[in-house]
């Protein structure tokens, strides 16, 4: 059986290798995934040990993004533009290639769920590397404009200025982001995780259509329960879709095979996922 891994450090609580074991039943195919705990400071020998005895590909998660981005021979534009790699495929001449599917990921999650993206209003929330992750591949599908708010706006604008290239983006602090017919709102923070909100006023989520917070959970966000006080028609999704959709795109770019998304979220929320 081909071998894959993910490597992280934790890595017990990792979701991978029992979304991956899912994927391959579905699919008819039999792989051998497991999760690797890789050391701080020995990480790129650990993950080479395991191509060179006989692994294929390997999933990367904390702290080791931008080491895997370093080590890898060729990186895709993506992984290129967002500064990180979180898969690694052995390709048949012996190098890695680097990519970094959570934003296609993430936007396949939303396709998946039928969230219209063409010439909409999309407004991210933060300005780390989780936004900066999907905007290009949000742009690929042509809204209207993407909006980065961000605590400090100067950062929201530098962000925006690697990707108007691409389309229409622009950055604002919270205190002079425009009031709009945003139908997307995307919380990137980690705000879910510290049980608190982002300071995003009311007035900017009056028309929204679908609310995604980037934080995976079992059950709604605080975030995802603020919007729903203020807004009961706004579709609610957390990142159990992008966890899933970035690990379906892995699989595509090693196996050539795209996996779906829903029954595998469904099965994670249900606890059924083994």
């Amino acid at each position: 059986m081909d071998k894959y891994a993910v490597f992280g450090n934790p890595i017990k609580h990792s979701k991978s290798p029992a979304i991956h074991k899912q994927f391959a039943v579905s699919l008819g195919e039999q792989i051998d995934y497991r999760a690797i705990l890789a050391p701080i400071d020995n990480f790129e020998k650990t993950v080479l040990s395991f191509f060179e005895q006989g692994g294929v590909g390997a999933n990367v998660t904390m702290p080791f993004k931008e080491q895997a981005y370093a080590m890898a021979d060729e990186l895709t534009p993506l992984a290129k533009i967002v500064g990180a790699v979180n898969t690694l495929k052995k390709r048949d001449d012996g190098t890695l290639l680097g990519d970094n599917t959570d934003g296609v990921g993430f936007v396949n999650d939303l396709l998946a769920n039928k969230v219209a993206i063409t010439d909409k209003r999309i407004l991210i929330i933060g300005a780390g590397g989780a936004a900066r992750g999907v905007i290009l591949p949000l742009l690929e599908h042509n809204p209207q404009e993407i909006i980065i708010v961000n605590r400090t706006a100067q950062k929201a604008k530098e962000l925006a200025k690697l990707f108007i290239q691409y389309g229409a983006v622009s950055g604002f602090g919270f205190d002079d982001l425009p009031v709009s017919d945003y139908s997307l709102i995307i919380n990137s923070t980690s705000s879910s995780m510290n049980n608190e909100l982002p300071a995003l006023d009311e007035k900017h989520i009056t028309n929204c259509e679908v609310a995604y917070d980037m934080f995976y959970s079992l059950q709604n966000t605080i975030f995802m329960n603020w919007i729903a006080q203020h807004n009961i028609n706004a579709k609610l999704l957390d990142g159990s879709g992008m966890l899933v959709g970035q690990a379906a795109q892995a699989y595509y770019v090693w196996r050539n095979k795209m996996p779906e998304i829903l029954p595998v979220v469904d099965a994670l929320k249900q606890g059924t996922l083994k």
